[in-house]
């Protein structure tokens, strides 16, 4: 028996109790978590600013320490998440499909939760109650794992909900966090066959491997967001640098930030001075390919890996391409699947974008900032999908559920004596 072993057992059980959980229970359970993260500000917050000053301490990057941090804005917008995940839809007996078979049988399709969900990420403390709250909502037990950086707020945090939980009769280990921050704890989770029945890691490109090498229980990968802007030569210019900006430079550190920006050569001359300058002037550095660079020479020369570099900073890798075909084939080449832009005035051109690539969301003339299960009408995400699975994209509550068939019959057999 692991270490672990005893907290996913005590998980596996408290999935039970959480499945039998009607809807008008789990949204008043949710809307106290809620309340109970309100309350525990103070505590929240402090034990926040404990982790941000090690992890400056520590000199980690500015991307993460902005990840890292709390303020009271950010934990406002976790406290309404969570009260607008307990008035969503609850996915769980929905009916998506039914069909009277010619003997007589009605067939369908029906959402019932995973069981338990084991949420492994890094600096991101606002995951602990997104997570939270999203598996519960749907029916299921969570064992979150995070990052050492954020130790504390998760802790902060899940104590808060623990109260609220414990308060509502609800198993305190249907929200297990896994305090162990070692890297071997990983593997154990993730071979932990029988007691988890989904992983979905979240955070940079070694943990994604980490726990996709060794995994024995199904994984959806919320891998890096290399995602793309390609201004057609069709554009229109203004609209395209607005894109441009929101999608690079309101928070660089997300994983819907764009990193790459495609240019036809028809467009380059004179839409790349305007948007290097502007870019400058809010602190981004570009870095581009030979083309971009004989248009615009103060731009810094892009390296090949650049142009797949999830930077979650201020930096951006420009490439002129000759046409749509080529810009395609790029982010095929360099993309992650996760969110790719077209900015055009030609719905032709938006067709081909759209049909020519694979990824998890494609925005016409629209920012890549909207790849977010909020703006997209889920109400909350627990992560965004760049697994070819049943859950592509940004995953809602419908997402942490699977389909059963449930047969009705007045005693049909298949081979009648």
């Amino acid at each position: 028996m692991t270490a672990l072993n005893p907290q996913l057992r005590a998980a596996h059980a408290a999935a039970h109790a959480v499945a039998a959980m009607d809807t008008l229970r789990k949204r008043a359970l949710l809307h106290a978590m809620a309340q109970a993260l309100a309350d525990a500000r103070d505590a929240i917050l402090t034990a926040n600013a404990r982790d941000v000053d090690a992890a400056t301490q520590a000199e980690h990057s500015a991307a993460l320490i902005d990840r890292l941090r709390l303020n009271p804005s950010r934990l406002d917008a976790v406290v309404a998440a969570v009260n607008q995940i307990a008035e969503l839809p609850d996915p769980v007996g929905e009916i998506t499909h039914t069909e009277q078979r010619p003997n007589g049988l009605t067939v369908q399709r029906v959402r019932i939760p995973l069981g338990v969900v084991a949420m492994i990420y890094e600096a991101r403390p606002t995951v602990t109650a997104d997570a939270a709250s999203l598996c519960l909502m749907a029916g299921n037990a969570v064992v979150l794992r995070g990052g050492r950086e954020a130790l504390h707020s998760n802790q902060a945090i899940a104590a808060a909900l623990h109260g609220a939980m414990l308060a509502h009769g609800v198993p305190a280990a249907a929200l297990t966090l896994i305090a162990d921050v070692e890297r071997e704890c990983i593997r154990e989770l993730v071979q932990a066959q029988g007691l988890i029945d989904l992983v979905i890691p979240r955070g940079g490109e070694g943990l994604i491997r980490f726990v996709t090498e060794h995994a024995r229980v199904p994984v959806i990968q919320h891998y890096k967001g290399v995602c793309h802007l390609y201004v057609d030569a069709n554009a229109d210019p203004a609209l395209a640098l607005k894109l441009l900006i929101d999608g690079k430079t309101t928070r660089p550190a997300v994983c819907n930030a764009l990193e790459t920006m495609l240019l036809h050569r028809d467009i380059a001359a004179t839409f790349l001075p305007n948007a290097v300058l502007r870019l400058r002037a809010l602190g981004v550095q570009v870095r581009g390919c030979e083309r971009s660079r004989a248009i615009y020479p103060g731009v810094m020369a892009a390296s090949d890996d650049d142009f797949g570099t999830e930077f979650l900073d201020r930096i951006l890798a420009v490439r002129v391409v000759d046409d749509i075909d080529q810009a395609i084939a790029h982010i095929q080449r360099h993309g992650s699947d996760h969110t790719e832009v077209i900015a055009t005035r030609d719905a032709a051109a938006a067709e081909r974008f759209i049909h020519g690539l694979r990824s998890a969301v494609v925005m016409v003339n629209a920012s890549s900032r909207f790849s977010d299960g909020g703006e997209l009408g889920l109400g909350a995400e627990i992560g965004i999908s760049t697994s070819r699975v049943h859950a592509y994209g940004p995953m809602g509550l419908s997402a942490l559920t699977i389909e059963r068939w449930v047969v009705r019959g007045d005693g049909q057999v298949r081979h009648p004596q």
